[in-house]
């Protein structure tokens, strides 16, 4: 056991944050996204029964965004037509300014399908049981 890490962190996960460079992607994923067919060229890394938020939270407690970048963490655009509300974007706002003094001005939209394939070019993709629609995140990695 380890001090000071959040008890969400697998030892997978850990391992595959600290490999991770500058510039480097992570998608944390929503139960409905197709992580594994996205993910052919990244690692896949299975957080079920996990939601987005906690991971978020205990992952930005290691991980620098990247200050290089305006929108270091950008979300999946709701597609025009679709009627859906999305409260868990308030929850990412919180959680991203707790460790980014750009607070909400750090987090961006990608249109559903671009987000797609930026998801394949990922480092990595962390599968969640996340039930929320478009609770797909993407944080891209910066330098301590």
């Amino acid at each position: 056991m380890l001090k000071n890490i959040p008890a969400i962190l697998s030892p997978e996960l850990l391992k595959t944050l600290c490999e991770m460079g500058h510039s480097d992607r992570i998608v944390i994923s929503d139960g409905n996204f197709p992580a594994e067919s996205m993910g052919k060229n990244a690692k896949v890394i299975r957080c079920d029964g996990h939601g987005v938020p906690e991971l978020l939270d205990a992952i930005l407690q290691l991980f620098p965004l990247d200050t290089y970048v305006e929108k270091p963490v950008n979300l999946m655009q709701v597609m025009p037509g679709d009627n859906v509300e999305t409260p868990i974007w308030e929850e990412y706002k919180v959680i991203v300014k707790k460790y980014d003094e750009r607070g909400e001005n750090a987090i961006g939209e990608i249109e559903r399908f671009a987000f797609y394939e930026e998801a394949k070019k990922a480092y990595a993709i962390i599968a969640t049981g996340e039930k929320a629609l478009y609770a797909n995140i993407m944080l891209q990695k910066g330098v301590v």
